[in-house]
């Protein structure tokens, strides 16, 4: 037992080495991934199920076995890992020479030498966006509350690091588009110079043309205040 509760220390303390900045969310679940099939007792193969929409895939797994257990799931639509992703539940696989659930998918997986597994669900702001699956050759492989607790401190992980990529690509999206929205009001006001030169018209005149212009050929304002801006500049 000590021994195993050193591990799970270990594996915590991996995990909390893991560094976020800078790097793409896939190589950062390739790393804790592989931190999972090091330091959960039991796992020899680990791999992390993302949905998107109900459609699930494999973002990382440490080892082929991981993965083509996996795609035996997707392959069938239903599974261990695809259940605890969608339902937000644990399952686990203690010998698949007696499991009676999934009667398609364990020939199958059985078939490839798994045994047992592990299906953590990853939460994500009150559901689930996917499932770590831990995977062995050998039966009951996760029958202790070690191989969970260290499970659950992966999964839990996992659902940190996408939560920041998430608000990582949000914060991102709200600049840019903070970006577009200023160059947008840079080149409307520069048509409307050119308008009122052109036209001695006001302000309030000249951006009337353009909302008029942008209406008739059913196209974006910023488009139409473009053309006007470049017209000018190649003359």
């Amino acid at each position: 037992m000590a021994r195993h509760n050193a591990d799970v220390d270990e594996l915590l303390r991996d995990l909390s080495r893991v560094a976020l900045a800078d790097r793409e969310l896939s190589e950062v679940l390739g790393e804790i991934t592989a931190i999972a099939a090091r330091g959960v007792p039991g796992a020899e193969s680990v791999s992390t199920t993302m949905l998107r929409g109900d459609k699930p895939f494999t973002a990382a797994h440490s080892s082929e076995l991981a993965q083509v257990a996996d795609e035996l799931q997707y392959e069938q639509g239903y599974g261990p890992c695809m259940d605890a992703a969608r339902g937000g539940v644990i399952l686990r696989i203690d010998d698949t020479e007696t499991e009676q659930r999934w009667p398609d998918y364990i020939p199958r997986v059985r078939a490839h030498g798994v045994r047992s597994s592990l299906s953590v669900p990853l939460p994500y702001q009150g559901s689930s966006i996917g499932g770590l699956n831990m995977y062995s050759r050998r039966p009951r492989a996760f029958a202790s509350p070690e191989s969970l607790e260290a499970g659950l401190d992966v999964a839990e992980t996992i659902a940190v690091v996408v939560a920041n990529a998430d608000a990582h690509a949000q914060l991102s999206d709200h600049a840019r588009n903070m970006r577009l929205a200023m160059e947008s009001r840079a080149v409307i006001e520069q048509a409307k110079g050119v308008l009122m030169a052109q036209r001695h018209v006001t302000a309030e005149q000249a951006f009337e043309i353009l909302r008029e212009a942008s209406q008739r050929y059913n196209r974006k304002l910023r488009e139409i205040a473009l053309g006007i801006v470049e017209g000018t500049q190649g003359s």
